[in-house]
């Protein structure tokens, strides 16, 4: 985390050096120095970030080096603040007089930078001899990895527990036992994947162990991988225990064997016989890179078991051999309080008074088996006294920091410590956000650019590069998916409570972040992000903070009051988040805040936007989605650096009628908004005489665009300006009513949007644009009040990657919708509603063959099922919802391989 915020303070020193050379006098030579000297501290960081546990001089070291850094960025936003007061932008004398003033003030500034740069130089030279001594004593080198340290390793223990100690392996087992009694020849590899604490070595353990498995193979080798790999040391010991097991010696020279020779040697040995080798605990692909061809593929029944947190190193060797993976789920309800009951009570049952608690506490575990081990193991303990477990029920997180709870820290430590520096400040961010709080991906992305955490490269946008970063903590099982959007891709996430403590905990002590709740009492001189929750009490000294996010209004008058403290101190502020608060203005202090990058106010009462919004000429993203704003000032051109603009209702997959609601925007937006990635919802009425329409064809960043209040006689100028948005990602239209015809047929066969996936039309339809037909990475279609009479389902097969179409609201107007034989090859989820005409939907052969959901709803003259829905093998899921009292379930037969079928009729 140190590392973290070194880098970013010294590609913000480069970019200042560069930018205010005419400004900086004697300011050059520190600011000069002090970048030098961070750059070089770096790779030392990166090691010592996770020594700094066992040592608390190293601990107070780093410290001071991440509060030199943060002092550091404080100096140049202060900087930088002063400096945009200091524009001219009088005429003629009043000009000169200002121009003049601006010189004496630039002067004083620069002077008042200069003295703070200098202290900050000196406590650099100290930090950079301290740092010498500790090089001495551990011998740190530069290196790539953060992971060097050896901590106590809790898969052992794993390894030792009791067959009445485990629950809830019975179908996981099951399942891998019979991929591994598969009779095929030939290498397979097993995945077991699962955030850490989750079981995957208990449950490989137990299946190793068991004799009616491994009697099925000739050898059996388990190894233990672990984070600080040594692949000689790994051939070694797996020679060590094949020989073992056929009572033969290893061989003479096995000590002095290089990597090469010891594959060999394996490979040899396990020719033309069975084998199951576990490789435990893999943390990186090129360990099975490294090994995989040790192990022979023909001639020979091979199974590897790999256990690992991270989604790509199992995914990668299962594709290679045709193997399988198993994401292991946490403990059911049920299984997580067997476990709990068993650890915590180990002589009696539970007593009726602990019931209510021991409830609330399991809930806090969320099926994660260590966490139920450990923390039951605590609580037994406590000799079943109420007052001590009502305690721990509330102070659960801080009861992480006790000794008997060290297993569970350093398993946690393991996954924190493995993240590369530019994932620790993203990681720990997540603890600003309350319990339960679903993660929007959208929103995360923006808030770390704001934030300065995401690195450029060429090539890549910063939205990409910080998706990145959100799917490899995805893949090291750090975060979960909590919601999918349309197309299958990730939507929100949460983050598991046990690990949420710990990155708490960790952020406290790193001064990332600090919460205003009451049971947050230990509050750092200088806060730099902030929650505001109920029951907020306290003054702060916000003078140096970054982040504020209001999340609790349940006590409004209270947090009112912190708030408005807070925003009228904090002049450097980068994000701030009001989403969903209870105000119908903006505070006139938001407008004085010209370093914002981040402006939340979705979910508000906000109706008017005022001139001054011109004032936050950095902001990248302003989030006004389901706020009561209808337009937007002509001063809102002045923030050139706008990427994202979010207004009216941009859920446009669930609206309560055809047509969306925008917001009105200067003409001009094309011209000056040129950096905007997303534009959604924007009307499409003309002003001045110029249509927006036009405008949008010169925001060729765009990814996402929503238009409202589309005309007819708009649909040329939208298509000509649709074939320059080649980077555009999803687009929603809406026409101005329910009458109004969207022609998007002028002339256009196709349309060059090669990474277009989501296209959603609200509005009427003579017929389906022929340009539809031609974007093959299309991957949602919806269709809203078309009211089309031809079938569309005639092309609309043909899109190759399509995997959800939704047809709804008066869309269709015929009597009979056909899937043809071999169509839709790639659909999943299939949504037909409110189609008031529609009697029969046939489904031919071979047609949507990955097809997983089915809804109908409001079809009131459909009378029967989809004729042939019994060719839908891979169903999941059928609703049929206010469906006409006619409707006929006596062929529910057709449904008997869908796992859950709902039927709802008027």
């Amino acid at each position: 985390m140190a590392e973290s915020a070194a880098s970013f303070l010294f590609n913000r020193l480069n970019l200042f050096l560069q930018q205010e050379q005419e400004l900086l006098g004697g300011i050059g030579d520190n600011a000069v120095y002090i970048r030098d000297e961070l750059g070089q501290m770096r790779a030392f960081l990166r090691a010592a970030d996770e020594k700094e546990e066992t040592d608390p001089q190293l601990k107070e070291w780093v410290k001071k080096v991440r509060e030199i850094t943060y002092d550091t960025e404080d100096v140049l936003e202060r900087y930088m603040l002063k400096l945009a007061h200091l524009h001219c932008d009088a005429d003629g004398y009043k000009r000169y007089v200002k121009k003049m003033y601006a010189s004496v003030k630039k002067l004083i500034l620069r002077h008042q930078i200069a003295s703070e740069f200098r202290k900050i130089k000196l406590r650099m030279e100290n930090v950079a001899k301290t740092q010498l001594r500790f090089k001495d004593i551990y011998g740190f080198k530069n290196q790539e990895s953060s992971s060097s340290s050896k901590t106590y390793d809790t898969r052992g223990d794993a390894l030792l527990l009791e067959e009445e100690e485990v629950v809830g392996i019975e179908e996981p087992k099951k399942q891998l036992v019979e991929w591994l009694k598969q009779t095929d020849d030939g290498l397979m590899v097993i995945s077991v994947v699962g955030m850490g604490g989750l079981g995957k070595t208990t449950l490989v353990k137990k299946i190793y162990d068991d004799s009616s498995v491994n009697a099925n193979f000739d050898c059996h080798v388990w190894v233990t991988v672990s984070e600080n790999i040594d692949l000689d040391r790994l051939l070694r010991d797996m020679i060590n225990q094949l020989t073992s097991e056929a009572k033969l010696q290893p061989p003479e020279n096995l000590e002095a064997m290089n990597g090469d020779g010891m594959k060999e040697h394996v490979y040899k040995f396990l020719k033309d016989k069975t084998y199951m080798i576990v490789l435990d605990d893999v943390w990186k692909v090129d360990v099975w890179e490294s090994i995989r061809y040790s192990f022979p593929r023909n001639n020979a029944r091979g199974r590897i078991i790999i256990t690992t947190r991270l989604y790509n190193i199992g995914n990668a060797a299962c594709i290679e051999t045709g193997g399988h993976l198993y994401n292991l789920a946490p403990l059911t309800a049920e299984n997580s309080e067997k476990l709990f009951y068993r650890k915590a009570f180990p002589r009696n049952s539970c007593p009726s008074y602990l019931n209510e608690i021991s409830k609330s506490i399991l809930q806090r575990c969320e099926g994660l088996p260590l966490a139920i081990v450990v923390i039951g193991g605590l609580l037994a303990t406590k000799n079943n006294n109420f007052e001590d477990w009502k305690i721990f029920e509330g102070t659960i997180g801080l009861e992480l920091q006790g000794d008997y709870l060290k297993r569970l820290n350093k398993l946690l430590s393991l996954s924190y410590y493995d993240l590369p520096y530019y994932l620790k400040a993203c990681f720990l961010y997540l603890s600003i956000f309350p319990e339960d709080y679903l993660l929007t991906k959208l929103e995360l992305i923006r808030i770390w650019i704001a934030e300065g955490f995401v690195e450029p490269k060429d090539g890549k946008t910063q939205e990409e590069i910080a998706e990145t970063y959100l799917n490899e903590l995805l893949n090291r099982s750090l975060i979960g998916v909590a919601e999918t959007s349309l197309d299958g891709a990730p939507l929100s996430f949460r983050i598991h409570d046990i690990l949420r403590e710990y990155i708490i905990l960790k952020s406290r002590d790193q001064n990332l972040f600090t919460g205003t709740s009451e049971g947050d009492m230990t509050r750092p001189d200088k806060i730099r992000r902030m929650a505001i929750h109920s029951r907020s009490k306290g003054t702060y000294n916000v003078k140096y903070l970054r982040s504020l996010f209001w999340l609790d209004f349940s006590e409004y008058a209270e947090s009112v009051l912190v708030f408005h403290e807070v925003l009228g101190h904090c002049r450097i502020l980068k994000v701030l988040s009001l989403r969903k608060a209870p105000i119908d203005s903006i505070p006139n202090d938001v407008f004085k805040l010209y370093h914002l990058k981040y402006l939340n106010l979705s979910g508000t009462n906000i109706s008017v936007i005022p001139k001054s919004i011109g004032n936050l000429q950095i902001l990248e993203t302003l989030n006004l989605d389901r706020s009561k704003v209808t337009e937007f000032p002509v001063e809102i051109l002045k923030l050139r650096k706008l990427r994202h603009i979010l207004v009216g209702t941009s859920d446009s997959t669930n609206p309560s009628s055809v047509v969306a609601q925008g917001c009105k925007a200067p003409y001009e937006i094309g011209s000056y908004l040129t950096s905007l990635q997303t534009l959604r919802w924007i009307d499409a009425d003309e002003a001045d005489g110029i249509k927006i329409v036009q405008q949008v064809g010169m925001l060729t960043q765009l990814r996402c665009l929503g238009i409202t209040k589309l005309r007819r006689e708009d649909g040329r100028d939208l298509c000509l300006s649709l074939v320059n948005l080649t980077n555009l990602r999803e687009l929603d239209i809406s026409s101005i009513n329910e009458d109004e015809v969207i022609d998007l047929d002028h002339s256009l066969s196709s349309l060059p949007l090669p990474f277009l996936r989501m296209i959603c039309l609200c509005g009427r339809l003579e017929k389906l644009p022929r340009c539809a037909y031609s974007l093959h990475g299309l991957a949602v279609l919806g269709l809203w009040g078309s009211r089309l009479r031809e079938d569309p389902l005639e092309h609309l097969g043909d899109l190759p990657n399509l995997v959800r179409l939704e047809i709804a609201i008066f869309a269709y107007e015929g009597e009979e919708l056909i899937f043809k034989s071999r169509k839709f090859q790639k659909l999943e989820t299939l949504c037909l509603g409110k189609l008031r005409g529609l009697r029969c939907v046939r489904v031919e052969k071979d047609s949507m063959p990955r097809l997983v959901r089915l809804d109908l709803w409001d079809c009131e003259r459909m009378e029967e099922l989809p004729e042939g829905i019994e060719h839908l093998i891979n169903l999941q899921h059928v609703e049929f919802v206010n469906m006409s009292e006619k409707f006929n379930g006596g062929h529910m037969w057709k449904l008997a391989h869908v796992p859950r079928v709902e039927i709802w009729v008027n």
